[in-house]
């Protein structure tokens, strides 16, 4: 139940993200459930291993290509949604960070236990 729960969280912070964002679309809250689903998805599967691949680059610039990884993953998941569209990196940049922050601030919200 819990990650049904998650799941609609950022779904709801991904609808809500064009309305921070003009450079970001999404077209209907199904969309957005697919896109969650794809972030979700894309995020525990390649994600560990860019990381890994990365490191030191990360360990150089003390954790903040972290950002770029992020970004440049939010950006790839919206290439695989049909309307689901970031307008290029650094909208994807800002898009992964506003993201994450809504996501956070749901869940604190609403998963507070």
């Amino acid at each position: 139940m819990r990650l049904l729960i998650v799941w609609l969280i950022n779904a709801v912070a991904l609808f809500v993200l064009p309305y921070l964002m003009n450079s970001i679309q999404v077209q209907s809250f199904t969309v957005a459930l697919i896109a969650a689903l794809v972030l979700g998805l894309v995020n525990t599967l390649i994600r560990p291993i860019l990381l890994l691949l990365t490191l030191p680059v990360t360990v150089l610039t003390l954790g903040l290509f972290i950002f770029v990884i992020n970004a440049l993953l939010f950006w790839m998941a919206s290439k695989f949604v049909g309307g689901f569209h970031v307008a290029g990196f650094w909208s994807a940049m800002g898009g992964a960070i506003l993201y994450s922050l809504i996501s956070w601030g749901l869940s604190a919200l609403i998963l507070n236990r």
